[in-house]
């Protein structure tokens, strides 16, 4: 029903208006009688054989909701009942913005891929912790964190701390997101020295809570193994608790949409089928390499049931979607459980 008669309606409007559509949609149907029951009895899949323990975390089933879907934490308690076994909010800066101008959301439906270059909109700390004090506990809450576009190079580290400082009450671990190409930045964000230096204050600030929470990095898909190196260097000096891969492309490699409409679009973010193997790369890479020496979240060109198990078998302990459940719908979540249980 989604594939045939929800996407093609919702694919005729200007994707970003689309979206918040639909999270009002979904916001007003869960409010209904029964239906979030229906929902849940449609598409969650309880069993233990699913369930995984990672990072101190007791997670329902290994699928996930990636970053960039429920910036704002506003929809995470409803999202919760189609089946997800953990959702990661943000990019949550430490003030709100507005992002990068629109248009800024783009589907290429020939490749089953968007292009995005959002720029971190989000309303800011303060106004999401409002809403996750709203958190009625169905899920696992990821807090993906960033930096303001408008600050200074030597503050960097202070936004994230101040996000990290504040979020902490109200997530289950941390995402740090350097790798996001849709925010101006310099080199420092990808840079080594800075990454470790970044890390050992997230993790001085973590332990001056009584409880401490899983701190993750995520990376680029567009690394070189010299670079993929360095990330395992860097997990193995600073001890963070995992690596998400990945963010989203800066590539447009293999694409079937035509040059001039690529032209038109202009930069961003790639995501969806055309980054699948670019990611499952990199998995593959850090896992093998590694010898598996710290958790993997696997995310990039999900779209299927057998393309969330060749993450896993590439070394994925979990795996989130974002441009698959866009794509395919909130079907595709209980398609990959099902099909974990059989494997």
């Amino acid at each position: 029903m989604y594939k045939l008669i929800i996407r093609p309606f919702l694919f005729l409007f200007d994707p970003e208006k689309v979206h918040y559509f639909t999270f009002s949609l979904i916001r007003i149907l869960c409010k209904l009688p029964f239906v979030a029951g229906i929902f849940r009895s449609l598409y969650q899949i309880n069993d233990k054989k699913l369930e995984r323990n990672l990072f101190g975390l007791h997670f329902r089933n290994p699928v996930g909701l990636a970053a960039g879907f429920d910036k704002n934490a506003v929809l995470y308690n409803e999202l919760a009942n189609f089946g997800f076994g953990f959702i990661e909010i943000g990019t949550v800066t430490p003030k709100g913005q507005t992002g990068n101008p629109k248009k800024r959301l783009f589907r290429l439906k020939e490749d089953h891929g968007i292009i995005n270059r959002m720029g971190f909109n989000n309303d800011g700390v303060a106004a999401i912790i409002k809403n996750l004090k709203r958190n009625k506990h169905k899920v696992i809450i990821g807090g993906n964190i960033g930096k303001n576009t408008d600050t200074n190079p030597e503050a960097y580290t202070l936004d994230y701390l101040a996000v990290f400082r504040e979020l902490h009450p109200f997530v289950d671990y941390f995402v740090l997101n350097v790798s996001c190409p849709n925010v101006a930045s310099d080199a420092k964000l990808t840079d080594k020295a800075y990454l470790v230096a970044l890390i050992s204050e997230c993790q001085k600030e973590n332990h001056r809570f009584k409880i401490k929470k899983p701190i993750l990095l995520k990376i680029a898909p567009d690394l070189n193994t010299v670079q993929l190196d360095e990330i395992i260097d860097l997990v193995a000096e600073t001890k963070i608790d995992g690596i998400i891969a990945s963010n989203t492309s800066i590539s447009r490699d293999h694409l079937k949409v035509s040059k001039e409409r690529l032209e038109e679009i202009g930069n961003g973010g790639l995501s969806g089928q055309p980054i699948k193997d670019k990611s499952t790369r990199v998995i593959k890479y850090l896992s093998e390499k590694s010898n598996k020496s710290f958790p993997i979240i696997g995310v990039g060109g999900i779209h299927s049931a057998e393309d969330a198990l060749e993450k896993i078998n590439a070394g994925a302990d979990l795996v989130q979607i974002y441009t698959g459940f866009i794509y395919e719908g909130p079907g595709l979540i209980k398609k990959i459980n099902k099909t974990l249980l059989k494997k």
